[in-house]
């Protein structure tokens, strides 16, 4: 037989060994970031610029109605899996001009809140107010479907997971104020002044006084914050925008903390919430209430309609509908004669304080 020749042999030896290597390098598994890159066909949105408040949880919710110069702007949203993955316009401006505003801008508005995943969006060409109106109503919607997220995960007994909670509009002589706080681990973390009264000398006044309210808040704790000096207005505007967004996050809190009624012999802790205002002809009108046990066990009026006749009327009424809110326990309750007008506002923010109760 025909020996081989030593050289022969080690060339051969050297080749099968390099394309052995070659083999198992081809075989090499893939980055395991770059499959689930893959296999997400997304990359994770970024975190809002707007507090990072990303809509979580599952479900559908609707954010509060905003109020703007051509009409009411309030945003449905449908959420899966912690994205967003529809948007809707509920209510938008409407008639003359505003139609054909509104029939461009809204589609666009919709599709911009799905892609970023927050409410920083850009606002629309031509429809400032509806796009700022949209984006006010956006965050609403966000804020309550992270809290309601916050609520259905609380699993975790005592954990320190901020969220972010956005109070009412509270309206003033000079303008809107409207206060966003942040909470973890049942205290306010930081506290920010979404609106706040703007041109003239009100410019002067927002910039002193915005930023020691925003400390004072996240000092107390509270909305029982001093108010400061020359800013009369805008400091019981955010007190009130403050309690407003306390009481949201004392909402999604209370109702994930069973444990703490069960150690407590099955009692369950008082929660405050407050109703969204509702606009009536003469003014608007809003309802705090406190409940215990599925029952409202006091009911206040936060605002009411006042000046002229209104103040003889609001003082007539609102003791009655009061009394008769946690008689009945429910928005049902009769009008009180001669107000009308309040009446029907009252049931309304009622109804809304009852939805965020649970009740």
């Amino acid at each position: 037989m025909r020996k081989s020749h030593p050289v022969r042999r080690v060339v051969l030896a050297t080749a099968a060994t390099v394309s052995g290597v070659v083999l198992l390098l081809s075989l090499k598994p893939s980055d395991p970031g770059s499959a689930s890159a893959a296999g997400n066909g997304a990359v994770p949105p970024a975190a809002s610029a707007q507090g990072g408040a990303q809509a979580a949880g599952t479900g559908m919710v609707t954010g509060d109605a905003a109020q703007t110069q051509y009409g009411a702007v309030q945003v449905r949203l449908t959420v899966a899996g912690g994205k967003i993955t529809k948007a809707e316009t509920v209510q938008a401006p409407k008639g003359g001009q505003s139609d054909q505003i509104t029939a461009n801008a809204v589609p666009k508005l919709n599709q911009a809140t799905v892609a970023a995943q927050s409410a920083d969006i850009d606002a629309v060409s031509g429809a400032t107010y509806t796009s700022a109106g949209y984006k006010k109503s956006l965050q609403s919607a966000i804020d309550k479907a992270n809290a309601s997220a916050d609520t259905g995960a609380g699993a975790a007994e005592g954990s320190a997971q901020a969220r972010t909670v956005t109070g009412d509009a509270a309206k003033t002589q000079y303008g809107a104020v409207q206060v966003r706080i942040t909470v973890a681990g049942g205290k306010i973390t930081k506290a920010e002044t979404v609106q706040a009264p703007k041109g003239g000398q009100s410019d002067q006044i927002t910039a002193n006084a915005v930023p020691k309210l925003n400390q004072a808040a996240v000092a107390a704790g509270t909305a029982d914050i001093d108010a400061v000096s020359g800013a009369t207005y805008t400091s019981a505007g955010y007190k009130q925008s403050l309690q407003s967004a306390l009481d949201k996050a004392n909402a999604s809190a209370g109702s994930g903390s069973g444990a703490a009624a069960e150690d407590s012999g099955g009692a369950q802790a008082a929660k405050t919430v407050t109703g969204t205002a509702a606009q009536t002809q003469y003014g608007a009108v809003q309802v705090r209430i406190t409940v215990a046990g599925g029952k409202i066990t006091k009911a206040e009026t936060v605002q009411a309609p006042k000046g002229g006749q209104s103040d003889q009327i609001t003082a007539n009424a609102v003791p009655k509908l009061n009394q008769a809110a946690v008689a009945a326990g429910t928005a049902d309750i009769d009008a009180v004669s001669g107000a009308t007008y309040t009446s029907a506002g009252y049931k309304q923010s009622l109804q809304s304080a009852l939805d965020q109760a649970g009740g």
